[in-house]
């Protein structure tokens, strides 16, 4: 297949590991990915913080962008963060209705209907649940609220999690609760937030495992934050970042790692 790299403003400006091994994982699949240059945010911010009106020439530029989907040009569009493909489906053709533009709506929702979170793409359009991973370590996973409940991933992602080979998937306690990040929510509700994601952290520290992963890098931001704080030793990777190590060519996670990852190996693709 030929992809299209929906990387999300948060993942290109402050996580691009998180693209980088999304990149590596479907290049080692086989197939061929692009990455569209005239992509920014997808308008989920200002949406949720009830700025539907200064959404609506975001959503333009995020429909323009990956609208050659329709022509062929890709087979699909793929997202490493469940909660932006989940604003692309959910919100972008929503906004534009309402902004009264039915043209940039239909054109919206057959874009939304060729997006994929990443784990639903290997699982639902690959086929897959062994992508051929390698990962010698305990881990937990957090399911974002985003992801769960807006995109029914539902078991997709511990599925694949549970082929990679000498991988110990830990069951996370109260795995269903918020991290209590939602955006704008962690700014505006912080004590709030801190208490939930202070929760969760300390869900994740009693797994014992040294590593925490999940489908969106905005909820492992909030979470390695308050992991940190509490000084567990757990290190937050996103799921592509496992899924992209293999024996051969073992994913770095980069400095500051709990758990020592086999000597050699890299950070980053070549």
């Amino acid at each position: 297949m030929r992809l299209a790299l929906f990387t999300t403003c948060l993942v290109d400006a402050v996580f691009p590991q998180a693209a980088q091994a999304t990149v590596r994982l479907l290049e080692r699949l086989g197939h061929e990915v692009d990455v569209p240059t005239g992509q920014a945010c997808c308008g989920q911010m200002h949406v949720n913080s009830g700025f539907q009106k200064q959404a609506l020439p975001i959503v333009r530029n995020h429909v323009r962008t990956f609208a050659p989907v329709l022509d062929g040009q890709w087979d699909a569009i793929v997202g490493p963060s469940g909660s932006c493909v989940g604003a692309a489906r959910h919100q972008q053709a929503m906004v534009a209705r309402r902004g009264g533009d039915e043209k940039l709506a239909g054109l919206a929702d057959a874009v939304a209907a060729r997006t994929y979170e990443l784990s639903q793409l290997l699982v639902d359009a690959l086929g897959l649940t062994d992508v051929g991973a390698w990962f010698p370590h305990a881990v937990t996973y957090h399911p974002t609220c985003h992801s769960m409940r807006m995109l029914h991933v539902g078991d997709r992602p511990t599925r694949l999690l549970r082929a990679v080979a000498d991988l110990d998937l830990r069951d996370l306690p109260e795995a269903d609760s918020c991290c209590g990040f939602g955006g704008t929510f962690a700014l505006k509700n912080s004590e709030t937030s801190g208490a939930m994601v202070t929760d969760k952290a300390r869900n994740i520290a009693s797994t014992g495992a040294p590593f925490v992963t999940a489908g969106d890098w905005s909820c492992l931001m909030n979470i390695s934050g308050a992991l940190d704080r509490q000084g567990a030793g757990v290190r937050a990777l996103h799921l592509a970042e496992i899924l992209a190590s293999t024996r051969e060519d073992p994913w770095d996670p980069g400095p500051g790692q709990s758990g020592a990852v086999r000597a050699g190996a890299r950070t980053g693709p070549r």
